[in-house]
């Protein structure tokens, strides 16, 4: 096939982790990770549109202008369909996309209080959840931070119980990728309602933020909710924000 001068994606080995996140945000499949690293398939199988770029929270995948063969739609929806398989996973196995909705009760997993986990999905980081994830279909979604896990004890039943779940750290993570990556969720899933879960301290209200500015981005007229924790596990209602 003829090469002609036109964009295509470039990536940046040093800077990929290999997550994968790129893999699926990819429609035509032209990436894989292979030998831990995103790379770039065939030139045919890339669009030059960039729905990958978004994906990648390491800043690995840019455009580059280059001669390169045609893109060929044909080729890569029969590639799609070839390689794309319900139980293939081709990124890093903590970012392997599960659902748990369907396990009957008698099949989830107790600790030794005899409790069972609510948890109904994997994985859990807002930055390694996929928008089009089938458990955020038309879901109530918990975003909780990080550490509210840790410091109230009975987070399973209260909070966890048939919701979707997107955990982070307002402190820590990058508030502009947030809520980029819950916009997508809000829209892609049609998500019915968010209640946040933060700690009391001040830097942890970056969660709701993040939540109400992807509601208003989304343009959707969706409830957000939220509860404070404090550090010794108190449950203290609202936030002083909501």
């Amino acid at each position: 096939m003829a090469k002609i001068l036109r964009k295509v994606i470039k990536i940046d080995e040093e800077l990929c982790n290999g997550c994968g996140l790129c893999v699926p945000a990819c429609a035509e499949g032209a990436i894989q990770v292979l030998d831990g690293k995103a790379r770039l398939v065939s030139d045919t199988y890339c669009d030059g549109l960039g729905a990958c770029l978004g994906e990648c929270p390491q800043g690995a995948i840019t455009f580059e202008e280059r001669e390169a063969e045609q893109f060929d739609e044909a080729a890569a929806m029969k590639h799609v369909q070839a390689t794309r398989k319900p139980e293939v996973h081709t990124g890093c196995p903590g970012s392997r996309m599960l659902d748990f909705s369907d396990e009957r009760p008698n099949e989830t997993p107790q600790g030794a209080s005899g409790l069972p986990s609510e948890l109904r999905q994997w994985p859990v980081k807002l930055h390694l959840v996929n928008p089009a994830a089938p458990y955020f279909r038309d879901a109530d979604l918990l975003l909780a931070a990080d550490c509210t896990a840790f410091a109230y004890g009975s987070l399973h039943p209260d909070f966890l119980r048939g919701r979707a779940l997107a955990i982070g750290c307002p402190k820590l993570d990058d508030m502009d990728e947030y809520i980029a990556k819950l916009r997508a969720i809000i829209e892609e899933g049609g998500i019915r309602r968010i209640t946040v879960l933060h700690m009391e301290v001040p830097c942890c209200l970056g969660l709701l933020y993040a939540a109400r500015k992807a509601v208003e981005a989304s343009g959707r007229d969706i409830p957000v909710e939220s509860e404070v924790i404090s550090i010794r596990g108190e449950l203290k209602g609202p936030s002083s924000l909501a």
